[in-house]
């Protein structure tokens, strides 16, 4: 399946990204990355493989512009300043309405690390335009008074010897009034690098955007 290199436009950047969209493609998935990483993550890329298998469209982007990134890696500025990438996802999100092939299709968010909480705070923004939130090893308690907000499913998937991020992530989840759920992955670590361990993350990620979709064709988004 080919990728086409796109430019998604922003308030301050033209950010880089890698879009499919299979024909007769059931939703797009906006994968958001976490600090230090980018679109290429092989993380995001292999669970992206995943669900285009079953049906889904995949737009894997940069978050910070090339010059951005250089400022961040001296400064830290922009890793942790969810509002600003937040910002980023709801110009995509935006975008991909303006997409022939994705025009009209429901957004999937998935998150890693801080995209997590920005994946977060768009779904806020935009309750009619996504479908549901995928957490992987995410920081949602960094999304603040925006999980109270979200109104769209989230699905959390943290790894069982990531303990910190596990503890981060239930508390998130009794902030969030949306419907979730909590999915550990036995003896995962925060990159899901164990054997099996990022099968575990695409194919749960896979069943719960598919009962979603389903969910979405008896009842269409911002109802």
């Amino acid at each position: 399946m080919i990728s086409d290199m796109v430019l998604v436009p922003t308030d301050s950047a033209m950010l880089p990204g890698d879009l499919v969209v299979p024909a007769a493609a059931h939703a797009v998935v906006l994968f958001a990355h976490g600090s230090g990483s980018s679109r290429h993550s092989p993380r995001n890329r292999m669970v992206a493989a995943e669900l285009r298998a079953a049906g889904m469209g995949t737009l894997l982007m940069d978050l910070l512009s090339e010059r951005e990134e250089r400022h961040d890696a001296l400064t830290g500025e922009h890793r942790f300043d969810i509002p600003f990438l937040g910002r980023r996802l709801v110009a995509a999100i935006d975008w991909l309405e303006t997409q022939h092939d994705a025009r009209g299709l429901p957004v999937v968010v998935f998150g890693a690390s801080t995209g997590a909480a920005a994946a977060l705070v768009a779904a806020a923004e935009r309750p009619d335009r996504v479908l549901t939130v995928v957490s992987r090893g995410g920081r949602p308690d960094l999304a603040g008074e925006a999980l109270a907000a979200v109104r769209a499913p989230v699905l959390l998937i943290v790894g069982g010897e990531d303990p910190e991020v596990l503890r981060l992530n239930r508390e998130a989840a009794g902030r969030l009034a949306a419907p979730h759920a909590l999915h550990v992955v036995p003896g995962a670590g925060h990159l899901f690098a164990e054997p099996g361990a990022l099968e575990d993350v695409a194919g749960t990620a896979r069943h719960w955007c598919d009962e979603h979709l389903r969910a979405g064709r008896k009842q269409p988004l911002g109802e």
